[in-house]
């Protein structure tokens, strides 16, 4: 949905058309880059909330001995078209995380030339858009410190929108009371389609099948972490780094 090149009309065919290209345009995670570009994680025993959780093998049905399934994933994803090309998608997403949290967050590329001493990668300008649990968005901006003994220092500030305080008496409704409503109004533009969902599994099977070839195992992570540490390296050998806002 970030991705996608805007419909011709809000309509539940043209949004789909678009998703669907999107997908096709996805650059493959093949044997040949599964180990740079993706990590697979498996969560064992830990603390969320101060309450002590079993691991992915503790628990019950799992198959103690064998199982490598991946409770974790990690991916720098490429699209090959004129938009994207040469811009990263990070994605990460897994269970027995510290917190519940859905976001993208869309980073701005860094000034070629920066007229402001002791600048950094920490100066990016960055669109936070927050869509569970609390959905809003936020930007964060760059500006001068107002300050007299720093002439120039710049400092990081964040424009908040928050729907729910700005709701009023309004209620938000929840995703699934929308997706009811469109099946009750017989529209379907929030919905997937056949090619959408054989486009996605095309693409997912490639990188299934890459992990399966090169034998590779899921990595173990704390429950209450977020994440293997390897996903970190996934990011940081770019120069860039997990928004943890």
């Amino acid at each position: 949905m970030v991705a996608m090149e805007p419909p011709n009309a809000l309509q539940a065919d043209e949004i789909r058309a678009e998703k669907v290209k999107l997908l096709r345009a996805l650059r493959p995670i093949t044997s040949a880059n599964v180990t740079d570009v993706a990590v697979r994680g498996q969560y064992a025993a830990g603390w969320i909330a101060g309450t002590p959780v079993v691991g992915y093998m503790e628990e019950e049905g799992s198959d103690s001995e064998s199982s490598n399934n991946e409770t974790y994933v990690a991916l720098k994803v490429m699209i090959n078209n004129w938009r994207w090309a040469g811009v990263p998608f990070y994605l990460r997403t897994g269970k027995r995380l510290p917190e519940k949290v859905t976001q993208v967050v869309i980073t701005y590329k860094d000034n070629p030339h920066s007229l402001f001493p002791e600048t950094d990668g920490e100066a990016n300008n960055r669109l936070v858009i927050n869509l569970q649990p609390n959905e809003g968005i936020q930007l964060e901006m760059v500006s001068k410190k107002q300050s007299l003994k720093e002439r120039l220092g710049i400092e990081k500030r964040t424009l908040n929108l928050d729907f729910f305080d700005s709701s009023g008496d309004s209620r938000i409704p929840d995703a699934y009371e929308r997706l009811f409503l469109e099946v009750i109004k017989g529209d379907q533009w929030l919905f997937v389609s056949r090619d959408e969902i054989e486009a996605s599994w095309d693409w997912c099977d490639t990188l299934l099948s890459a992990w399966n070839d090169q034998k590779i195992v899921t990595k173990s992570y704390s429950a209450g972490s977020l994440g293997p540490s390897k996903a970190d390296i996934l990011i940081e050998k770019d120069g860039r780094s997990w928004y943890e806002g």
